[in-house]
């Protein structure tokens, strides 16, 4: 049998052991070898447990073909390793206790931004750094606010929709979303937010090149495909190079201010641990 079949071969027996496993399967078929590399063995029970419950049968073959390979590819290097690497390449206590150490202060100080801290950013302080930062903010792209729609070309009163897109009466906004509820594809009304133009031009039938031109030059946009009806109307936009809107930018300062300020209480941590740790004089300098 050859090396693809024999895999082929685990995979057709793991699926079936994957669909027919339940929770009272005995730990006699869990200790089933799938594989043997040298002496490790990976074994149904292992690749049954990594298989995600809510995958299709299909999915879960595929699944476990690749967490196969990958478990044949990783011993295999591992073999390699243990043969090539002289006894003190492979002493790897050391670094094994500094992961642990780093990997449990690193729980802990999330533990207590959890439990202690949480800190508020206000619209000042967001504000002021996007004042101070406001050279930081330069639009890589061009965004806008407007209406975008596609709809199929059957749809009803096509007519009716090519003047509710246009229109900026809060009346017509009502009337175009509830159209479009009912008819559209895919609709976005944002003329409370920013999109990038990019968001909107891939999903038009044929992208729109030299962007900034077009955004300048054309305030509507109506084009159709065999199957669809697409519908731009661009009601406020900003170019690439401008300085971003502060509404656009809002979420990344908030962002930016929420890890520093995190940052500063776990530095503050720090220095509180220390001072009590000398109060307690737990600390012997010699």
């Amino acid at each position: 049998m050859s090396q693809k079949n024999r895999i082929g071969s685990v995979i057709m027996s793991l699926t079936i052991f994957v669909f027919s496993a339940c929770n009272s399967v005995n730990n006699s078929v869990n200790d089933e070898p799938l594989v043997k590399i040298n002496e490790s063995f990976l074994t149904k029970g292992k690749v049954y447990q990594a298989v995600p419950n809510s995958l299709s049968k299909e999915d879960s073959a595929i699944f476990a073909q690749d967490y196969i390979n990958r478990w044949i590819r990783s011993e295999l290097l591992l073999s390699k390793a243990e043969l090539n690497l002289t006894p003190d390449e492979k002493d790897v206590e050391q670094m094994l206790e500094e992961y642990r150490r780093s990997l449990l202060i690193h729980q802990y100080q999330q533990k207590l931004l959890e439990q202690k801290y949480s800190p508020l950013i206000t619209g000042s302080e967001i504000k002021k750094y996007y004042t101070d930062m406001v050279d930081n903010f330069k639009l890589a792209e061009p965004i806008i606010k407007g209406v975008f729609v596609i709809v199929p070309q059957s749809a009803p009163n096509i007519n009716n929709l090519k003047d509710l897109y246009r229109s900026d009466e809060a009346e017509d906004i009502v009337k175009l979303e509830a159209y479009c509820f009912q008819n559209a594809k895919k609709y976005e009304v944002f003329l409370d937010h920013w999109l990038t133009f990019d968001e909107i031009n891939k999903h038009l039938p044929e992208g729109i090149n030299q962007t900034e031109r077009f955004i300048r030059n054309n305030k509507y946009h109506h084009t159709t495909d065999s199957v669809n009806q697409y519908f731009l109307s661009i009601k406020e936009y900003k170019l690439g190079s401008e300085v971003a809107p502060l509404e656009f930018v809002e979420s990344k300062i908030k962002a930016i201010l929420l890890n520093k300020k995190r940052l500063e209480f776990i530095k503050q941590l720090e220095v509180d641990l220390y001072d009590e740790a000398l109060k307690n004089k737990n600390i012997t300098f010699f």
